[in-house]
């Protein structure tokens, strides 16, 4: 890719996230998310590999269809309350339609399939940008919104979330599909919450941004595809590795590290919201991701 195709693509990733994060309006914020997909299309397919087609034609064809949903909702919200305005969303059934377009563009379960493959599918710098900066409008979108939300259906999305992040990581070599579970799992942990403490859920983001980063330009530098070549690399530079592993730590939400500090903050906002059951099974689930 040339220099000049990649500062088009990267200003309009930054272009798109601006619009979103900062419209009133549906119709912007929808015209704000499609720029984003536009731009990150190139980036996943920069290598002509057959894979990486594969994973630029699935996200595609995912954000499309969740884009749609927005703009389905937004319409449905105004044909009943005639307004535009993002934070006036009062129509329950506008509200269920855009929970599920968000869970879909974030990869939320039962929406999260197509998110391990185009990660695996995509190079590290585009995962990096597909874990963190592409989640950030979905989240704000979230976050307009959050008092007109089904807590229910978010509570029960967030716990599957977790669970089969968990499980799912479990069962993996591959470094990047490892990291897409790892942030289905931190997914779960800001829907749990977004109903009820909506601050804590962009901390949560804002934290997991700043290790997952870490981590992605980790594995960047020591060039590491899978688990059986991360065995290898402590010799080319110890000290990276240690730091390394005390990032994995803190991305699974090990005590004392950082990652642990959004996790006790959600959990002693959900028991003081009488959500103990939800509590429980959200720390116990995350226990395997660890």
């Amino acid at each position: 890719m040339t220099p000049q195709a990649k500062l088009i693509f990267t200003t309009s990733l930054l272009l798109g996230t601006t619009i979103t994060i900062s419209s009133n309006h549906w119709i912007t914020a929808w015209a704000g998310l499609e720029i984003n997909t536009l731009a990150i299309l190139p980036m996943i397919s920069k290598y002509h590999h057959p894979r990486s087609v594969e994973a630029a034609t699935k996200y595609f064809l995912t954000q499309a269809a969740a884009s749609a949903l927005v703009l389905f909702s937004s319409m449905t919200n105004a044909w009943h309350t005639g307004q535009w305005d993002i934070t006036q969303l009062t129509n329950p059934t506008a509200s269920l339609i855009l929970t599920s377009a968000i869970a879909m563009k974030l990869g939320l379960v039962p929406f999260h399939f197509w998110f391990p493959e185009v990660l695996q599918g995509s190079p590290l710098t585009t995962g990096l940008l597909l874990s963190t900066v592409m989640k950030l409008p979905p989240i704000t979108l979230l976050f307009m919104t959050s008092p007109s939300l089904n807590p229910t259906l978010l509570t029960c999305m967030a716990v599957l979330s977790t669970a089969l992040g968990g499980w799912m990581g479990l069962n993996q070599t591959q470094i990047r599909k490892i990291l897409a579970f790892s942030s289905i799992s931190h997914l779960g942990w800001m829907a749990i919450i977004i109903s009820y403490n909506p601050k804590l859920t962009l901390l949560n983001f804002y934290l997991y941004t700043l290790m997952t980063t870490a981590v992605f330009l980790t594995f960047n530098t020591i060039k590491t595809p899978n688990l059986s070549a991360l065995m290898t690399t402590w010799t080319k530079i110890p000290s990276l590795n240690a730091m390394l592993f005390l990032t994995l730590l803190s991305l699974a939400g090990l005590p004392p590290l950082t990652g642990f500090l959004p996790k006790w903050l959600i959990i002693q906002e959900l028991t003081k919201q009488d959500m103990i059951p939800a509590a429980t099974a959200i720390s116990l689930l995350s226990l395997l991701g660890l």
